[in-house]
């Protein structure tokens, strides 16, 4: 498999098969990810994976919790904006139609974003830390990690989601690992193999053409 194939078959996976991979090929994995370009070679991840009981007292203490007050970071700036809003609106629209929740389901629609507590039934659930007195360029090599992980992934037949959503179970979760107080949890990544027979993994995010947000100068 080449790398351009890898970008091509990632996409963000909602209902997993339970079989759990390998403690070898998770941490083979991981390891290799930390090839990833890191500003100054500061390496910023600090990474947990989780599998069998203690993931499953996490997801327990999780469903056991009343929501967090406040997430530890925004997720999205307050009132998007064009064409961020219609964006994300219609990624939206797209992942719901997948398994028949119209718009006005709004419980519905709140229990299918519950699932991500319970990493969509992934058999490892990864946590992605940075210490808190980085800044805006780490979080962005926290990115290129995890985009490295989930590649790597690929490359091995298993699939992943990433999930910003654990901002909002920040608090659970660094009691849980037992996260000194620098240290922030940043976000998730389900791990494991897709199960096929889900619609809701027929999801393919739709992408702008280039033309409307690259330029090509001097060429």
């Amino acid at each position: 498999m080449n790398v351009s194939h890898a970008v091509e078959q990632r996409v963000s996976i909602r209902r997993f098969k339970p079989e759990a991979p390998s403690a070898d090929l998770v941490r083979d994995i991981l390891e290799r990810a930390s090839r990833a370009p890191s500003g100054g070679n500061l390496q910023p991840w600090r990474v947990f994976a989780l599998t069998g009981e203690p993931l499953a007292q996490l997801k327990a203490l999780i469903a056991a919790e009343p929501p967090q007050a406040e997430p530890e970071y925004a997720i999205y700036p307050p009132n998007l904006w064009e064409p961020f809003r219609t964006r994300r609106f219609q990624n939206a629209e797209d992942l719901y139609a997948t398994i028949g929740i119209a718009r006005e389901h709004k419980a519905e629609r709140l229990q299918q974003m519950g699932r991500n507590a319970e990493f969509f039934g992934a058999p490892v659930g990864i946590f992605v830390c940075i210490d808190r007195g980085l800044g805006p360029p780490q979080w962005a090599d926290l990115g290129i990690y995890m985009q490295t992980v989930m590649l790597l992934a690929v490359e091995r037949g298993l699939d992943t989601c990433p999930q910003e959503y654990w901002a909002n179970r920040s608090k659970p979760v660094s009691a849980f690992l037992k996260l000194p107080p620098e240290l922030m949890l940043f976000a998730g990544i389900a791990l494991g193999w897709r199960d096929e027979t889900a619609p809701i993994n027929r999801l393919r995010a739709r992408r702008d053409p280039f033309e409307s947000w690259g330029e090509m100068i001097g060429f």
